[in-house]
């Protein structure tokens, strides 16, 4: 059984394609966390998401991003994402 690995990857934005980003990435799937750091470093927005979240529930967390972008020019995303895809050990 998979037990709960997950990926990280480090995306580097603008503060004006930051919530574009951001959405594209909420849209492709598997995403676990959603992290937010400015320039220097330091984390402006770390937000667990859960797999059912969709629509509405989701308001609140774009009014976060959207308030985070008008702050500086440059941001990290760090994604961490859910591994689906089992191994021939998961499989036994």
């Amino acid at each position: 059984m998979n037990a709960g690995r997950s990926t990280t990857e480090e995306i580097h934005v603008s503060g004006n394609k930051l919530l574009a980003t951001i959405k594209d990435i909420v849209r492709a799937g598997n995403v676990r966390r959603v992290v937010i750091r400015n320039a220097e470093g330091r984390t402006v927005l770390d937000v667990p998401l859960n797999a059912g979240i969709v629509g509405a529930a989701l308001l609140p967390f774009w009014a976060a991003v959207g308030g985070v972008a008008a702050l500086a020019a440059r941001f990290t995303i760090v994604v961490e994402r859910t591994d689906t895809a089992l191994t021939p050990h998961d499989a036994l």
